[in-house]
């Protein structure tokens, strides 16, 4: 009788002793749904791309400096400097670099992720997107970091593509803690992109040098290119657009992207592969990921 009371003792502190392996989170992250692990790990790789992109443009360095235990040792981005911005546009790319960082954090409190992908975020690279954009080869090649309102369109080129993941993803979730978390950052993601829209209609008319296009046009030919790749309609806009195209109709303006009924428009993680990859193809990487993104949804579209 004494053995097994000891034994019975014995097996409740071992067991106590493994609990307090775990920590909390830990024990949180694993009570979510399978798939919604997958679906909150996925835009970390967004995350990871806008955070180092705003990081360097503003501050001129990225999380290995900033947050290196974001990172987890991934390899540093390709290309990233510090942008001649005005004031005003790098305290505001300087907010949004801290509020990725703040999502990378909350992700990972939630899920296990993954480390820092190989990210291309250099002006060479954007270049080569303005140009399959606009069809032919600027001259000079675009240089994203040269000025604000280079820096602005490159903006454009990034964070519109996360939040329409997000919406994407949101009725897919199971868990009332991915939803919250989901909402959460889908609100942050929006105001960023509002903002960066909101910047550019104001200079909507303006040319941008040296080119003699103007900022509208660089906006609605970016928007077309991602439609293109994605190959499931129209899920992008320009800031200004055919009058059938614009809010009920009725104006041309378009500082906010919106459907028939002004509603985001979704993606799934597929069309968003296609689209940062380059290639139109989710299963063949390229782009801002030369080797590839992470997370199990993004591995399994490579085997």
């Amino acid at each position: 009788m004494v053995a097994k009371i000891s034994a019975a003792i014995f097996a409740f502190f071992l067991f106590t002793a493994l609990l307090a392996n775990f920590t909390s989170a830990q024990l949180h992250k694993i009570s979510l749904p399978e798939s919604d692990v997958d679906l909150l790990e996925f835009p970390l790789n967004l995350e990871y791309l806008e955070a180092e992109f705003f990081l360097w443009g503003s501050l001129g360095h990225g999380l290995d400096k900033e947050v290196p235990q974001l990172a987890e040792g991934g390899p540093t981005p390709i290309g990233g400097r510090k942008a001649n911005l005005d004031p005003l546009i790098n305290d505001v790319v300087l907010q949004f670099a801290y509020q990725e960082v703040g999502h990378l954090r909350a992700i990972k409190k939630t899920v296990k992720g993954f480390p820092r992908p190989q990210l291309d975020i250099s002006a060479a690279h954007f270049a080569k997107i303005v140009d399959e954009a606009f069809e032919f080869k600027l001259n000079p090649p675009f240089d994203p970091y040269a000025n604000g309102v280079n820096y602005l369109i490159a903006s454009y080129i990034i964070p519109y593509v996360g939040l329409t993941g997000y919406v994407g993803a949101s009725p897919k979730l199971q868990s009332a803690k991915a939803k919250r978390l989901v909402a959460g950052l889908l609100g942050v993601e929006s105001a960023q992109d509002a903002v960066i829209r909101g910047l550019l209609y104001e200079r909507a008319g303006q040319k941008v040098l040296p080119y003699n296009i103007t900022v509208a046009e660089f906006t609605s030919r970016i928007s077309n290119l991602r439609n293109k790749l994605g190959k499931r309609g129209v899920k992008d806009e320009g800031l200004v657009v055919p009058l059938a195209e614009g809010p009920e109709h009725k104006t041309h303006g378009n500082v906010i992207a919106g459907d028939v009924n002004s509603v985001a428009y979704d993606r799934t993680p597929a069309q968003i592969l296609r689209i940062v990859y380059g290639t139109g193809n989710e299963s063949i990487p390229g782009g801002f990921y030369p080797k590839g993104a992470d997370g199990h949804i993004a591995r399994y579209y490579r085997h």
